[in-house]
């Protein structure tokens, strides 16, 4: 979540803004301001879009540009080998006659903060051209004498340099295949500057990890809370009839408009509306939520010692633990909700125990622990994310970091965990259909996982919903499948015969690996759909020497678990 004025007519049924919350105490050095977000009619918008459409900017046309080795420093931070590709590319293409190639013009520009000639970014777009470019708010546009007053070489009278962030985007998955252009701020990368504390981040992993856990099935109503630029909008926009997208910071909801409108996303389809967490929201219904809430606790002795608070990231108290519920309970029957949090381990404690009390008991939940850190380390990263490095000021950062860890020692903080909050609305039943009771599942898993995890997780969501209104004797009575991922490894000590260790890596879904016992092993290497539970179990049993029914409950429990997993299916008995 982000703040700052747009203009009014890029947010289709915004309400009016909260009041701003108290400033925070005045860091060192002195913050850079932002410049207004950009704004777009319904025509610019269809002129630009055409233009970014003929270009040829695509993701893969700037991995071409500027080469493998270039992309990778750019992961890292780096962007000068970017740069050298991209002046190289520039200066040659100004040798010729057909001039510098629209994707080196668009590369340099917008993903790179390097000026380029305003009759260069003509031809790059031509229907919006360099002066529509900044008529939009995309560019400003400086003559000689202000150019070289930077320290640019201005080449002509006009240079066009970018004053946000613009970059090609592209999505593959169970909703089809789409290309965007995203507009943020321009981030320290490029502006060499700590961030303003109404910065409006990119595309960044979180947004990106968020976008892979949503499922994508069709629905009506979408929520995108704390939308920041409005990627997971553009996300929703593609399989959601209508999106609802909030945020505390009128700058955000205006990045969100204009990236909606280049997308060509019709405005009657997407409603912005200003505000804190859930108080724009009355009591509405949502079919899919999905949000990466600004969560993270920085006490007020750690911004009195100099961090600023960020609107993207600061929450200024726990927050989860009342949004979580209420996000919940907006969920819709079948509706689910993805969220990305962290939450506080307490000395001696189970953090499962304190983050499952936030789910309210009519919904399932699952919790998906990915990593969790020591107050040094969590309190580290997140004052170098706000601009305080101790390369660069050490007193100060040094006093920010201890105000940090004696606030974690006084509450009795020993970890900091990150992960997934997911929440479930059980589908409505009619009179005589069985019930069942809501499901939890909080656990740790550090795998890492590739590829978008939202078809697993609707899968999961729905196997764990069926396997709950069965009985141990009914799953005992199924037959189970083998995933086509699977696979097992086996490790022997020299000279043995029998394995000492089993494994069960999953190949897809979150890459989970399972020890596996003789009896779960030899359950796998027949699981072809032929057999039952109960008949697998009890011929395992006779081999053993081992009770049948005890082998029996056992197998029954772990092969729900790796149906719930993907690792296995379970279909119904014929």
């Amino acid at each position: 979540m982000t703040a700052h004025d747009s203009h009014p007519s890029s947010a289709p049924g915004r309400r009016a803004a909260l009041p701003a919350p108290a400033p925070p105490a005045p860091a060192s050095p002195a913050r850079p301001t932002s410049p207004p977000a950009p704004v777009l009619t319904a025509r610019q918008a269809a002129d630009l879009r055409a233009d970014l459409g003929e270009s040829g900017w695509g993701v893969d046309a700037v991995a071409v540009l500027i080469g493998s080795v270039a992309e990778a420093a750019l992961r890292r931070e780096i962007r000068l080998p970017a740069l050298r590709a991209v002046r190289a590319a520039l200066e040659a293409g100004r040798q010729a006659d057909a001039g510098p190639s629209p994707v080196a013009v668009l590369t340099a520009l917008f993903m790179l903060g390097e000026p380029v000639r305003a009759a260069e970014l003509d031809s790059a777009l031509p229907r919006t051209g360099a002066r529509g470019a900044a008529r939009i708010g995309l560019v400003a546009l400086e003559g000689r004498e202000e150019a070289e007053a930077r320290g640019d070489r201005p080449g002509r009278a006009v240079l066009a340099r970018a004053l946000v962030d613009l970059r090609p985007h592209e999505a593959r998955d169970d909703a089809g295949e789409a290309r965007w252009w995203v507009a943020s701020d321009v981030g320290e990368l490029v502006s060499g500057q700590a961030l303003a504390p109404d910065h409006v981040l990119g595309i960044g992993g979180a947004g990106l990890t968020l976008a892979g856990l949503a499922p994508r099935r069709p629905v009506g109503d979408a929520l995108d809370l704390g939308c920041g630029c409005g990627i997971q909008s553009l996300y929703l926009a593609r399989h959601a009839e209508r999106i609802t997208a909030t945020d505390i910071s009128e700058r955000a909801l205006a990045f969100t408009a204009f990236n909606a409108a280049l997308a060509g996303i019709a405005p009657e389809r997407l409603e912005l509306l200003a505000g804190s967490f859930l108080e724009p929201l009355g009591r509405r219904r949502y079919d899919l939520i999905v949000s990466n809430p600004p969560f993270v606790l920085t006490p007020p002795a750690v911004r009195e010692a100099g961090l600023p608070l960020m609107e993207y990231r600061d929450a200024g108290g726990p927050v989860l633990p009342r949004l979580v519920p209420g996000l919940a309970g907006m969920l819709a029957d079948g509706g689910t909700l993805v969220m990305l949090g962290n939450w506080e381990h307490g000395a001696g404690a189970d953090w499962r125990a304190s983050v499952g009390e936030w789910f309210p008991d009519d919904v399932d939940a699952w919790v998906i622990e990915r990593d969790a850190q020591d107050p040094v380390e969590y309190a580290t990263m997140w004052l170098r994310d706000g601009g305080l490095a101790p390369e660069r000021e050490r007193d100060a950062f040094e006093a920010a970091l201890g105000a940090w860890i004696g606030d974690f020692e006084a509450r009795g903080v020993e970890a900091i965990g990150f992960g997934y909050l997911l929440a479930h609305r059980p589908e409505a039943v009619g009179a005589g259909s069985p019930r069942r009771g809501p499901w939890r599942v909080l656990e740790e898993v550090s795998t890492s996982p590739s590829g978008a995890l939202g078809a697993h997780i609707a899968a999961s969501i729905a196997v764990r919903g069926r396997l709950a209104l069965l009985d141990d004797n009914d799953v005992a009575a199924l037959r189970p499948v083998v995933a086509a991922d699977v696979t097992e490894e086996r490790y022997l000590v020299p000279g043995r015969a029998d394995p000492s260790v089993i494994l069960l890596r999953q190949g897809g879904g979150l890459g989970r690996s399972v020890q596996a016992g003789t009896a779960l092993a030899a359950l796998i290497g027949v699981a072809d759909g032929e057999l039952s539970i109960a008949q697998i179990a009890g011929a395992v049993a006779a081999l053993l020497d081992a009770d049948a029914e005890a082998l029996t409950a056992e197998l029954v429990a772990q092969c729900r678990d790796l149906a719930a997993w993907g690792m296995l299916s379970l279909p119904p008995a014929p």
